[in-house]
């Protein structure tokens, strides 16, 4: 086996691996691969990019595309010792839209200001596609090898389904995966400060399972003048006015239980599984996005009923974003349908499986050295994501995934606003932190 490489790295050799991930983030962000959903997206030029950018130190890869345009991109690295399982390492390169006119700068020019990278996709997620690609263009230049094997994927559509992404690798093509037994990819592995400034970083082990719902509600159609007391709108907006303003019971799965028990640790306050929720606000703006882990929730998104101001149609529908933690997906079901009643049917629009994995062994201990390398006084921790990644369709295979795109994160800054907001961005000095603890992880797993 190779000893790890960063022992006999100089300065100057580890300004040109943070330079590399920071330059190439930037590039990325440039190359406007938007996902519109249903169907509309297009990552060819990304996938190009990615190719370009291994082919330059000599790394072969290939693209798979799952419909025109539509194309996912996987390359091997080959390690010092052939008998180790492989790891899946991957990002996706599709990015949600952007409306220029509400950004403080063009959402895809990759410009720095302020100590970030600006622009859509910074954060969610070419600045790990940019640091996986700085590694491994960095070790072929220098021939080193890891511990074992990687398959680098780089895929589609994960921002409208996967479909077209790992959802169809997983499905079309299963031997790209052929031994390997664990991955990691993104949001994990990145730093909130607590208490009296501890930095936690969370890994994510656990995330959220999908229900994507669209309720119906069918009523007599009339002249919008008369008394109807069949209103397919008053119906649909009942159900969603229940389903609104339903406060989900506490439910606390083991990962929610192990983070929060770390928490109170390192604020000094009460740890009490009765009742976590007092902890949240130890979490500042984190909290939005852990609260909703310690429950089931269903939020509204959509509502479309009706073609002219007289006229009662008759039929109209929502559309209800339905997220269920690992072991309560029945429940959630069972209480949209007490909820809406049986009159109103439910439709499912898009489903998927919840995950947890276990906080323990080597992988997990390559992470949580890892990022001690870089921040002796960090403390790593496992949480659930309240959203879902491409490790779901992975799982179909039986490999275990963790989200791990590490990132030191100033304190003020409200991360997970970024995700498919407004101004996102990522500090450059968090990429160079970031891509030496993926490098030293990648070294030592």
């Amino acid at each position: 086996m190779n000893s790890p490489v960063n022992q006999d790295l100089s300065q100057n050799q580890l300004s040109e691996l943070e330079q590399d991930a920071i330059t190439m983030c930037q590039e990325m962000i440039r190359i406007p691969s938007v996902n519109f959903g249903e169907g509309k997206g297009d990552e060819k030029a990304m996938a190009d990019y990615v190719v370009s950018k291994l082919a330059e130190v000599g790394i072969t890869s290939r693209i798979y595309e799952a419909a025109p345009g539509r194309c996912n991109v996987v390359a091997n690295i080959e390690s010092a010792d052939n008998v180790r399982p492989g790891l899946v390492v991957h990002g996706h390169i599709d990015v949600v839209p952007a409306n220029a006119e509400d950004w403080s700068v063009d959402p895809f020019s990759g410009e720095i200001r302020d100590g970030m990278i600006w622009g859509r996709g910074a954060l969610d997620m070419k600045n790990m596609d940019a640091m996986i690609l700085a590694i491994v263009r960095k070790w072929a230049r220098i021939g080193y090898k890891p511990p074992r094997n990687l398959v680098l994927v780089f895929f589609a559509d994960e921002e409208a389904g996967m479909t077209y992404g790992s959802r169809w690798m997983t499905k079309e093509h299963p031997e790209v995966f052929a031994g390997c037994t664990e991955a990691i990819s993104e949001v994990g592995g990145f730093s909130v400060t607590v208490g009296d400034g501890k930095r936690l970083y969370l890994v994510e082990g656990a995330q959220k399972g999908i229900h994507w719902m669209k309720l119906t509600a069918h009523g007599r159609a009339g002249h919008g003048s008369m008394m109807n007391d069949d209103n397919a709108i008053t119906a649909v907006a009942t159900a969603v006015q229940k389903i609104g303003n339903h406060a989900w019971p506490q439910r606390y799965t083991k990962t929610v239980k192990v983070f929060f028990e770390q928490v109170a640790k390192a604020t000094n306050k009460p740890f009490d599984l009765s009742d976590l929720r007092p902890l949240l606000k130890e979490l500042g703006s984190t909290a939005r996005m852990i609260g909703a882990t310690l429950q089931n929730s269903a939020n509204p998104t959509m509502l479309e009923a009706g073609y002219k101001a007289n006229v009662i149609p008759q039929s109209a529908s929502a559309i209800i974003d339905g997220r269920f933690l690992p072991g309560f997906e029945d429940e959630l079901n069972a209480t949209i349908r007490e909820l809406i009643g049986p009159d109103i049917e439910i439709e499912t629009v898009n489903r998927d499986i919840a995950l947890e994995v276990d906080f323990e062994g080597d992988l997990v201990d390559a992470m949580c050295n890892a990022l001690r390398s870089q921040d002796p006084d960090g403390i790593p921790v496992p949480y659930c994501m309240s959203g879902g990644t491409d490790n779901k369709a992975l799982s179909d295979l039986g490999i275990v995934g963790y989200g791990f795109s590490p990132l030191r994160l100033p304190p003020d800054l409200d991360f997970m606003s970024l995700f498919h907001g407004v101004d996102e961005r990522v500090p450059v000095d968090g990429i160079a932190f970031g891509v030496r603890v993926l490098e030293n992880f990648l070294e030592n797993c």
